[in-house]
């Protein structure tokens, strides 16, 4: 015997429109709940950066005109191993006052050299809110904290570049994000902001001596980027034999320095660290020209304050003698002053 089957009836217009209307309210709660990031100084990692976060925050952008105007027209595109595609969900924005009042994070992510012009324009908007800095070199966290008691350190060791505008890669990542309590009434924020930037599919770890995490990533930078931004060399010129002995006092310099600031750094001596430096990090980035070569050649300032020049100044509070990190620190500065023109 054939069974028939009756056919269900259509859901009537009615009904329908009361569904809709039903899912369009839960997805405005859905909105309303997200947590609010505004990044500041967007460029390759702040982009980068916010095109993960943007699908579990509501993320505004501050960039160049040039970045603002192509996501506009079309969106952030990402490639690399973040995902490849159009991201529509960056807000860029080019002033405080298109940031809206309820701000649950602040990122930055701007070039050290801007930290401090940054957090003045933006100061109304950082001021009693959590502000992390993923940004190189040691210092900026100091400079965040005239403008808010909550400060979160962070290291990232990603491999970004900006391919075009509006246009990022992530082409490499070879270890986590890492975020933690840079200043003593920073409480559970780290913690919520390392839930948001793990949802986001963003490998990171939580750091209780995030100051120790900073200065152990400039020691490469340290060691490294001057001497190639100068000699118009990639970081394989580390291991050079007339180079070398230079490499080693920098380091041995930081090292005194960093005890003195009661910096607890990964290696026990300096000479640990050199036998890791040239074992490994100088043969996995030996083809890698330094951003502080890039800078130099584009007329640009560099980080070099925040580097070298920043272990020169406290080993001067300390009164630890850092002849070499002061030497390459006046030369960088005296090659900003005087770009080459080709």
């Amino acid at each position: 015997m054939v069974e028939h089957v009756r056919p269900i009836p259509p859901v009537p217009a009615g009904l329908a429109l009361i569904v809709s209307r039903v899912k369009e309210v839960f997805e405005r709660m859905e909105t309303l709940q997200r947590p609010v990031i505004l990044i500041l100084g967007a460029g390759a990692v702040g982009l980068a950066v916010a095109g993960r976060l943007s699908g579990v925050a509501g993320v505004y952008a501050a960039c160049r005109p040039v970045h603002a105007g192509a996501i506009r027209d079309r969106g952030l595109v990402m490639e690399g191993i973040w995902g490849d595609g159009t991201v529509r969900g960056v807000i860029p924005v080019s002033a405080p006052e298109e940031v809206p009042p309820a701000v649950d994070f602040v990122v930055i992510t701007a070039k050290g050299t801007d930290t401090r012009a940054v957090c003045e324009e933006y100061a109304g908007i950082i001021r009693g809110r959590p502000t992390a800095s993923l940004q190189n070199g040691i210092g900026n966290e100091e400079i965040i904290a005239d403008y808010t008691d909550t400060v979160i350190g962070g290291t990232v060791t990603t491999n970004f570049a900006v391919v075009g505008p509006g246009h990022v890669r992530v082409s490499s990542e070879s270890a986590p994000m890492r975020l933690g309590a840079w200043s003593a009434g920073a409480g559970e924020a780290p913690g919520r902001l390392i839930e948001i930037v793990r949802s986001a599919g963003i490998p990171v770890e939580a750091d209780a001596d995030i100051r120790s995490g900073k200065w152990a990533k400039a020691l490469l930078n340290i060691a490294v980027n001057p001497l190639c931004a100068l000699l118009a060399a990639p970081v394989e010129v580390a291991a050079d034999g007339n180079i070398r002995e230079t490499v080693a006092a920098l380091i041995r310099e930081t090292f005194a320095v960093a005890g003195a600031e009661g910096v607890r750094l990964p290696w026990a001596t300096a000479d640990d660290y050199l036998a890791h430096l040239f074992s490994v990090q100088v043969p996995d980035f030996a083809a890698v020209y330094p951003s502080m070569y890039y800078d130099l050649r584009l007329g640009r300032r560099t980080e070099i304050d925040l580097l070298n020049g920043y272990v020169a100044r406290l080993g001067e509070r300390h009164g630890i003698a850092t002849p070499h990190n002061r030497c390459i620190a006046g030369l960088v500065r005296y090659a900003e002053a005087h770009p080459v023109t080709r």
